[in-house]
């Protein structure tokens, strides 16, 4: 038995003392130490890592090579589902660590036992009178153990039901029953009638689950061949018990961040009432969260894991206002995090700049439109109505930036609704389009492929070696459904027991090319496939019956499209060779964020804070050029993963390592870990040429390129632009971009001379209009329109008007534009916007009525529209209700 020296000291153990000591407990005992996988998985059915085991569930389904028999893990997981009671709960966290022990067929439920008991009372040691096991309720032999060899009183041994205690991948695959270890925080309340529910005594930290069974499509148990243990330890929940706080938040893996956040707001956190202790620990848990979402390779957007990112950020600002943090913080406190979490997870310190100019970024975005739309939902909450629209919902969102969410919380704070199905009739589209982003396979076939790799060994892949081979059909899907044979004009999917067709990985795309009939018999049957993925451990190749029957069992010969893998592999080498001369030239702390592999062309994003001039594009290009004619060879070897790194190879974006790797060496050039296919010599590249640089999110930058043949037609199509360009500029090549240059500065001198007669016409127009002003009680008033003058324009000249006109003058200005649509301006005097009016509110309603919409400031907004035939129907109404307004506000 093993104790542990800090748990004996005078001080409690740290989170990262906690973290270090359960790994050394496994490792000292055979397992095989892993580093946390991203936030972003290798899992289609899954937005984020949301539980430990996730990067181990193709261990566990069979269908990949366990990296060892035993290993451990502190994994970083990421779960939004009960984000409402982050702050509000002891325990509930966005961002938390699951510290785990595995074993894939070596050690089972006693030896996890054991040990867990073991950990818990002496390396942690957790005195036995305050601990409680729960067991699946028919699970006998996990009671025993307990109870016969670990020592544990009966009645402090609860039998729980399959909702609690039972636990499975899936609907179908390996499953089997838990054992979970409580604390008791008041074991002098005895041990009768315990109640594990009870949060205010019990918390639940450590999870074990004995995977015996494996559960086919109709919900049968079968002993699994290999028994494996899945365990979960929350890092959070453990910090609380041994440093002896109330709550995780206060330990010190949070903590720090809810003092930075408190100083910012230049409050104290043991003063502060319990709302704003809440929305300290909403700041604390979601700062760490989006400084690992961000460090992973998640950028803030309106889709999938980007919208959860954006919900994260906007949630942190809001809760900063409510503690009187009108100011940018985000930074700061994403700087506290990085110094916090940084040692546990150095990428941070790596990607700080990364993170910390998205932070920036995404924070001025929100604070532009914040300030408005919490204006306007101010406004919403004052009427008697207890729902809020779904189409106020919408605009707040689309015009606001509010997630749906953020307007919920906000109403139900005061004791108001929203009317989601509403919202979600006004965002169809956007919906439609998350929903897409999310599920990357059709749930019917995603089910389908499921079921059948249950019963088929995962493909077997040849095409490092060969292009063509003999292999025989294990499986056919027509329109999502498994079938026995295809004919003729079918769409089909055929899965092979073995392939030489590489499916779409690591950003390379599937390979194309046909099966034909047998050796006797290859005209006899024609499938064209037009691409190949993976999914479950098996390639599907997509394609259609150009002739013939195909079924189960046949033996075909698959042949791949040769021209084009060729191409692939040019490319997928010239991926290679161009991040390294990034690194060489740029920064060497480029790292990948995503990559495309095609036949047509490449495409490489890669972390980096600025755009590349064009001076260090050309000697990037340059560089690679001069590899590919200096004909390096290519070795494609296999190694451990740790000898791979130790060798300095590179691992790419995303992808999930076992224990052994194919490493992909351009001696003294590049050195990557990588499973696609590529050229024997970088002389087969041939050339290589940049078609563009361009940012694609915050900190992220992405070069496309092409190389081998694919170069030809784009010189080609160049070549022939130019041509063209000078045949219709009369001018040889050479002059075409001094005949553009010239025809440019032409252009600007007449459109300065254009806009200058414009300004005139609305100056003098203006001039006019002063005089034609209507008087409302103390106020005046000044409705008009123009016709062709641009929004710019005539916002200047409402602006004018109502500064030559006086404080209590309200302007509203409309424009027919050329391109058919309309444009409103409102500017009022400072008098008429005490009065409570509001120029932002008037001509978001006018713009309405024209089917458009728009926004801005109480004194000064814009807005435009479609419809034509509405304008002077709009300005009169807009008129009617100045008139309204101003006589009936009160003062």
């Amino acid at each position: 038995m093993i104790s542990s020296s800090v748990s004996n000291s005078n001080r409690p153990m740290t989170g990262a003392e906690i973290r270090e000591a359960f790994l050394d407990f496994f490792a000292k005992r055979g397992h095989q130490r892993m580093a946390s996988a991203l936030l972003i998985p290798d899992d289609s059915t899954v937005l984020l890592t949301i539980a430990g085991m996730l990067p181990f569930k193709p261990i566990f389904l069979g269908r990949e090579q366990p990296p060892a028999l035993s290993a451990t893990s502190s994994q970083k997981c990421i779960r939004t589902n009960d984000i409402e009671n982050v702050g509000k709960t002891a325990r509930h966290h966005t961002f938390f660590e699951m510290l785990g022990n595995f074993s894939f067929g070596n050690y089972f439920k006693e030896q996890a036992i054991i040990w867990a008991w073991e950990l818990s009372t002496e390396v942690f040691g957790l005195d036995p009178a305050n601990l409680v096991v729960s067991i699946f309720q028919e699970d006998n032999e996990a009671a025993l153990i307990w109870q016969n060899l670990i020592g544990v009183n009966p009645k402090r041994i609860i039998r729980m039901g399959a909702k609690d205690n039972f636990w499975a991948s899936g609907p179908i695959g390996p499953c089997g029953p838990c054992s979970e270890i409580y604390y008791d925080f008041h074991p002098d309340l005895g041990h009768d009638d315990i109640n594990l529910e009870d949060d205010s005594r019990f918390i639940e930290f450590y999870n074990l689950v004995f995977m015996e069974s494996n559960c086919d499509s109709q919900g049968n148990l079968t002993p699994l061949e290999n028994k494996n243990i899945d365990t979960g330890m929350g890092l959070e929940r453990m910090a609380q018990i041994l440093q002896k706080k109330s709550n995780n938040y206060e330990t010190d893996l949070i903590f720090p961040l809810i003092k930075k956040a408190a100083s910012l707001a230049g409050i104290d956190y043991s003063e502060v009432n319990e709302k704003g202790k809440i929305s300290l620990k909403v700041i604390g848990d979601h700062s760490r969260a989006i400084s690992q979402l961000i460090c992973d390779g998640v950028s803030a957007s309106n889709l999938g894991r980007g919208y959860i990112l954006r919900r994260l950020l906007r949630r942190v600002v809001r809760h900063g206002r409510l503690l009187g943090i009108n100011d940018h913080f985000l930074v700061a406190m994403g700087e506290a995090s990085i110094e916090l979490m940084s040692k546990a997870y150095p990428q941070l310190e790596e990607k700080r700049d990364i993170i910390l100019n998205e932070l920036a970024q995404e924070e001025a975005r929100f604070l532009e439109t914040l300030e408005r739309g919490e204006k306007l939902l101010s406004d919403i909450l004052k009427s008697e109505n207890q729902q809020i629209s779904g189409e106020q919902a919408f605009e707040l969102y689309d015009t606001y930036g509010f997630p749906l969410e953020l307007t919920q919380e906000i109403t139900q704070e005061h004791g108001r609704t929203v009317d989601v199905a509403g919202f979600e009739v006004a965002m169809k589209a956007q919906r439609q389009r998350a929903k897409e982003a999310i599920v990357t396979i059709d749930p019917t076939l995603r089910s389908t492929i499921e079921g059948i790799a249950e019963s088929i060994k995962p493909t077997l892949f040849f095409g490092y070696e060969v292009l063509d081979r003999s292999c025989q059909v294990v499986a056919l899907i027509v329109k999502d459904e498994l079938v026995q044979e295809a004919s003729t004009g079918d769409v089909v999917k055929v899965i092979l027991d073995g392939t030489p067709f590489y499916g779409e990985s690591g950003g390379q795309v599937g390979d194309r090319g046909m099966l034909l009939g047998s050796e006797t018999e290859k005209t006899s049957l024609i499938v064209i496939i037009e691409n190949v993925s993976r999914n479950q451990g098996l390639f599907i190749h997509s394609g259609r019956i150009k002739k013939g029957t195909l079924r189960i069992g046949d033996l075909v010969i698959a042949k791949v499209d040769t021209h084009l893998r060729r191409r692939a592999q040019a490319h997928h080498t010239a991926t290679h060779l161009l991040q390294s001369a990034l690194k060489q030239l740029v920064d060497a702390s480029i790292s990948q964020a995503g990559s495309l592999v095609d036949f047509d062309r490449l495409r490489f994003d890669f972390s980096y804070p600025g755009a590349i001039s064009l001076e260090k594009l050309e000697k990037i290009e340059n560089l690679i050029n001069d590899w590919i004619n200096e004909i390096h060879r290519v070795e494609v070897t296999e190694m451990k993963l740790e000898q791979a790194k130790v060798n300095g190879a590179i691992a790419m974006f995303g992808e999930k390592y076992g224990a052994y790797v194919r490493v992909v060496n351009i001696p003294n050039v590049s050195m990557e870990l990588c499973g696609g296919t590529h050229v024997s010599n970088t002389g087969e590249i041939g050339l290589f040429k940049i078609i563009s640089e361009t940012g694609v999110a915050s900190g992220i930058r992405r070069i496309e390129a092409i190389a081998g043949t694919a170069v030809l037609p784009y010189l080609n199509d160049r070549d022939r632009l130019v041509k063209e360009l000078g045949d219709h500029f009369k001018a040889p090549p050479s002059e075409v971009m001094v005949r553009v240059i010239a025809l440019q500065d032409e252009l600007k001198t007449t459109n300065k001379a254009l806009l200058t007669a414009r300004s005139e016409l609305i100056s003098a127009k203006s001039a006019i209009l002063a005089s034609q002003v209507e008087l409302v009680g103390d106020f005046q008033i000044l409705v008009s329109s123009f016709t062709g003058v641009q929004a710019a324009l005539l916002s200047t000249a409402a602006k004018q008007l109502q500064e030559q006109l006086g404080d209590n003058t309200a302007v509203l200005l409309g424009s027919i534009l050329e391109e058919g649509k309309v444009s409103f301006v409102a500017a009022f005097g400072k008098d008429v916007v005490q009065r409570g009016l509001n120029a932002g509110k008037v001509v978001n309603h006018i713009a309405k009525l024209c089917g458009g919409g728009g926004g801005g400031r109480a004194n000064l907004a814009q807005a435009g529209g479609r419809n034509l035939k509405s304008f002077e129907s709009a300005l009169k109404i807009a008129k009617s209700e100045l008139v309204s307004l101003l006589i009936e506000s009160p003062l």
